[in-house]
């Protein structure tokens, strides 16, 4: 075999690991019985160490030599080359796994698992002070990280590079500066508005036919489901890849839309992974772009295309038909304003798409304070409750309300909180150039047809894989440079007539 078929062949080995332990993680959060996750931890932990193991295999750093010092020599900085894209990110990665002892691989593994039951409960019970050892061993763990891979400076960095390369804290300082800035306006007339959506609409709808009804939504969207599934677990996500994606949703009779939406954002995460190279998912080619990219495919879905006029002229007749009862006597108009409703919401996967961008500003000020030792682990209920009330005119009820509302703490997902913000961005930015070359777009909407704006998706952001990072493929898919412009522009034309 030549060098790049002993390097592809490693890669596929690793990713077949991966995709195991991807699997166990899932079964965690949806099927695991309640007492069995001592063993699971256990074995966590050994597929941690398997992966390490695989992933630091000093032939593959042979291998990497190898290929680098060919003539001509693959372009890393290309994305054109594909040699040189899937040594790029293979280079980083092998690097970055040889300087982690695995001991601490084992370690923050097992944590990862240990923390996930320790934050359920604590949110179960109200109780921070039992979860706060966990956050603070895995900030300790992210410093470690830090150290041995060079980053001791500047560690939070180091997490958001993690989710989304070639962003820093500095770049998202100055994007949300900005967002801030542009949106409080747009804020302040909708929420000063006289025009206010109903919240008592939705009541007693069955969880057999929410769950009908969204599947038939998720599957019309394009999410294969002959690839894939959707289950129930206590916090929305969805893991895999494109030759078996999973999705979970939670319910709530009293709130439809709750499901809904969170299966729509999480079919938009599905169609990405479904979307990407099928026979290149062990490297660069066939991997995401990173999260922010990941955030851009969920929130266009979410938001602009399953939120609009269009999508409901044609799903409206199908929501009453699944609810009769429930809905009747509940005017279009209602309806769609209660499916657009703008509030302040202390729970960010329930907050509206105006007021989540503050959401996430909020954590991002967190994790850069906590990186900084200017706020300490035991202090978070209170800065975060002043946060809310300062930002949001709110104050969460209790911490289970507040600050244990997020399951990425418990997995030491330092940085991603960010991702969700700058994939807002990039999403209104698809969206206009979407509208700019499909003239029929809102057409299609309102009969049911997603297909053109999928192939559109497809070819301008999946296709890509990891070619492009954030900032590249904004600038590759769009034509311009990741802002918060079509952002604001998007929220004013889609609420302010609304609220008017």
């Amino acid at each position: 075999m030549t060098a790049l078929e002993q390097l592809t062949q490693k890669q596929k080995r690793i990713h077949s690991l991966e995709s195991i332990a991807g699997l166990l993680g899932w079964d965690q959060q949806t099927l695991l019985p309640e007492e069995s996750s001592d063993q699971r931890q256990d074995q966590i932990a050994t597929m941690a160490s398997a992966i390490h193991e695989a992933r630091t295999d000093s032939e593959i750093g042979g291998l990497l030599s190898k290929l680098e010092s060919q003539t001509p020599a693959p372009d890393t900085k290309n994305p054109a080359d594909d040699v040189g894209i899937i040594l790029r990110d293979a280079r980083t990665d092998y690097d970055r796994c040889t300087k982690l002892p695995a001991a601490w691989v084992e370690q923050h593994a097992r944590l990862c698992s240990e923390a996930y039951h320790a934050w359920a409960e604590a949110r179960k019970n109200n109780d921070f002070a039992s979860y706060a050892p966990y956050i603070q061993r895995h900030l300790d763990l992210a410093k470690e990280e830090a150290e041995h891979l060079g980053w001791g400076d500047r560690p939070y960095d180091l997490m958001i590079d993690f989710h989304d390369p070639g962003v820093d804290a500095a770049t998202i300082d100055s994007l949300f500066s900005e967002l801030k800035t542009g949106l409080a306006p747009v804020l302040k007339q909708i929420l000063d508005s006289p025009t206010k959506a109903r919240t008592d609409i939705f009541k007693g709808f069955p969880v057999a036919e929410q769950k009908t009804f969204l599947e038939e939504v998720t599957a019309s969207l394009g999410f294969n489901y002959k690839r894939g599934r959707i289950d129930i677990s206590l916090h929305p996500f969805c893991s895999g890849n494109g030759a078996d994606t999973r999705m979970t949703t939670r319910f709530d009779v009293d709130n439809p839309l709750d499901s809904l939406f969170s299966s729509i954002h999480e079919t938009g995460h599905g169609m990405y992974e479904q979307g990407l190279p099928l026979d290149s998912l062990h490297n660069a080619l066939g991997k995401a772009a990173g999260m922010g990219a990941h955030e851009s495919q969920s929130r266009l879905w979410e938001n602009q295309v399953c939120r609009s006029k269009a999508f409901w002229k044609h799903y409206e007749p199908k929501f009453r038909s699944a609810f009769p009862t429930q809905l009747e006597g509940i005017s279009s108009d209602d309806l769609y304003l209660a499916i657009n409703a703008v509030s302040r919401n202390p729970i960010r996967v329930d907050s509206d798409e105006v007021t989540y961008n503050l959401h996430i500003i909020i954590r991002f000020e967190i994790e850069k304070k906590l990186f900084a030792e200017e706020l300490q682990v035991s202090e978070l209920p209170d800065y975060w409750n002043a946060q809310y009330k300062e930002l949001l005119g709110i104050e969460p009820k209790d911490d289970a309300e507040g600050v244990l509302q997020d399951v990425h703490w418990s997995g030491g997902s330092f940085g991603y909180f960010p991702s969700y913000c700058l994939g807002n961005m990039l999403a209104a930015q698809l969206w206009y150039s979407a509208a700019d070359q499909l003239p029929s777009l809102e057409e299609d909407l309102a009969k049911g047809e997603f297909e053109n704006l999928l192939n559109w998706l497809r070819e301008n952001v999946h296709q890509h894989g990891a070619r492009y990072h954030l900032l590249e493929l904004s600038q590759k898919a769009t034509g311009q440079a990741l802002s918060p412009k079509s952002l604001i522009r998007y929220l004013k034309d889609r609420y302010l007539p609304l609220y008017a």
